[in-house]
């Protein structure tokens, strides 16, 4: 069974709902970024979306483009970069089922077949391609289904009739968007959420998860309450971004690996 709808499953046994934390991988650092997904897990969270540097993160507000421009800057992480901090994190001792989370064209230079055969080896259960959309996406999904790796599709309060299209071949979970726009910390959401969930619950018996703009624990608690699943990105990367002058410092990093910690465990509640 795949990774991730085994920890649904579990989940859902338990009565609980997933948290997924997205972080960009190489900000600050390789290493450091390991050390994180580390934190991530002893603060509770059930799966994690390694974010892949890009120069154009079309869908990313300001906050993760920053990340972007840090991990570009630092030591200009690759593709394979961030998928060998799954296998690395693995040998860490992280448990945690990995989502890479990554634009296509990155993917297409490196070429499908060897894509899919490295995050294979690598330990990455599922992928999410935000400029991808389904009417593209044919060749991809085979060639995901065949490894047994989920690629999760993203659906919007916009999406209307491709509600359904989208949701019924969904692999491992929905990704519903919960506003307009670019990601980024938000205090509101779409104003017809609530009714867009519920469409898309009716759509699937996938588990969905929303995001975009989750970024406290009355919000995870709030959409905890209607879906499977809560992803938090932009609210853990200015976290990290704000911490960064700890993490690259051997004699505080401990210190800023415990502030990101004490965040998402706050989250978690």
């Amino acid at each position: 069974m795949n990774e991730i709808d085994a920890s649904f499953q579990r989940l859902r046994e338990e009565g609980r709902t997933a948290l997924i934390p997205f972080l960009t991988i190489g900000d600050p650092d390789l290493g450091t970024s390991v050390e994180i997904i580390g934190a991530l897990e002893q603060a509770g969270a059930d799966m994690v979306e390694l974010g892949v540097p890009y120069s154009d993160p079309l869908a990313d507000g300001p906050v993760i483009q920053r990340a972007s421009e840090r991990a570009l800057k630092n030591g200009q992480v690759t593709l394979v970069d961030c998928i060998q901090v799954a296998e690395n994190a693995r040998q860490a001792g992280i448990k945690l089922p990995f989502i890479l989370f990554s634009y296509y064209n990155p993917i297409l230079q490196y070429g499908l077949e060897r894509f899919f055969d490295l995050v294979t080896e690598k330990g990455i259960s599922g992928l999410i391609i935000p400029d991808l959309p389904i009417e593209e996406d044919a060749e991809v999904r085979a060639m995901a289904e065949a490894a047994d790796i989920h690629l999760i599709p993203l659906v919007a309060p916009t999406s209307n009739d491709r509600v359904k299209r989208i949701a019924s071949k969904a692999r491992g979970f929905v990704y519903c968007v919960s506003s307009l726009g670019v990601t980024g910390v938000r205090a509101d959401f779409h104003s017809g959420i609530d009714e867009f969930l519920a469409t898309v619950r009716e759509a699937t018996t996938t588990p969905i998860a929303v995001g975009f703009g989750i970024s406290s624990r009355e919000q995870v608690e709030r959409f905890g309450k209607q879906a499977d699943g809560v992803i938090v990105g932009s609210a853990i990367v200015r976290k990290i971004e704000e911490v960064v002058p700890l993490l690259q410092s051997s004699d505080t990093k401990q210190e800023g690996l415990d502030q990101i910690r004490a965040f998402v465990q706050e989250l978690r509640g």
